[in-house]
Order: structure tokens, then sequence, then C-alpha cells
């Protein structure tokens, strides 16, 4: 008998927690003992009075693989709410990156100028290197690092996907 394999597809997951020691470990934990690959996480305090986190986790996974992570952080005590933003429909993702990349004569120029092709930022300078900010969606940043290869890459930092749904309504 074949089973038919199913597709697995990107999720972006936006996690509604309170703001508690721990909290993060154990979300991390439940991915890890289950198997499950966590290809993005960023954490925010959302509240006025430091009570309620905001986690967006992006992971890959099958419909029916998703339908179990979900089920099972929803089963978190400190999980108010999960949202599947990539099933809601519509949504907006970004990521930060600082990129720093050494360069003179010619390599410095060309690095310039990409930098302004891709609306990349110089938040610091020197005789012999930048520190490029850059944000937009993964695959921008991507190609940006990608780029800056060429002309004398020396570190990245990225942040992880943020995400929210369009529209008036919260997710």
């Amino acid at each position: 008998m074949h089973i038919k394999e199913e597709q697995r597809e990107r999720h972006t997951l936006a996690v509604i927690v309170d703001n508690e020691p721990g909290i993060l470990a154990r979300i991390a934990g439940m991915f890890t003992a289950r198997g499950y690959n966590i290809e993005s996480l960023t954490v925010t305090d959302i509240s006025a009075d430091d009570l309620v986190s905001r986690i967006t986790i992006v992971t890959t996974a099958s419909p029916h693989v998703m339908e179990q992570i979900i089920a099972q952080l929803e089963r978190l005590v400190p999980v108010h709410k999960v949202t599947d933003l990539t099933v809601l429909g519509e949504h907006v993702e970004r990521e930060l990156a600082l990129v720093k990349v050494a360069g003179k004569g010619e390599h410095r120029i060309e690095a310039l100028r990409l930098a302004d092709v891709y609306r990349a930022r110089v938040v610091d300078a020197t005789i012999e290197s930048f520190v490029f900010e850059v944000t937009g969606g993964s695959e921008k940043i991507d190609k940006f690092v990608e780029l800056m290869r060429e002309v004398g890459l020396i570190e990245v930092a990225r942040t992880g996907i943020v995400a929210i749904a369009r529209g008036k309504e919260a997710a």
C-alpha cells in the first residue's frame, strides 16, 4: 500500500502568551520533542503592563502536522491564542538585518550602490567597512546578503520574521 506524502508548506504563527519565565523554552521544547523545526522565532512584549507577549514562529509542515502543532500550542497553559497567519490570508511579513561589509575602492563604491538599490541604510562606517541596515521580506534580505558576498561580506545578524494580519481586525 502506497501512502501519499503530504506537501509541506511554510506557515507563520502568531502566538499570544503570558509574559512569564520559561514560556519560550516550553514552546521551543514542544517543537524539539516532536521533531518540528523552527525556521524563525521572534518575541516581544505587547501589553502596557508587561504581562502579555507575542511570539512569531515560522515553521514548515504538512497540513496534518500543522494542525498538530497548533493544537499542542493551544494546550500549553500560558498560551492565550494561536493564529496561523498563513491560513488566515493576507498578512505582512518583515525582517531586519545588519550586514557588515568590508570594502575599498571599487568594492566600496559597488557596496554603496547596491545598498541604495535595496534601500539599505548605512548605520556605521569606517574607512574600510560599512554596517548596513536592511528591512523587508526574507527574499529581499537573502538577495542583498548574496550580492554583498561579492563585494566583501564580513558578517550578518538577522532579527527573524515579524508578521501581522492585514485589515482592521487583530489576529
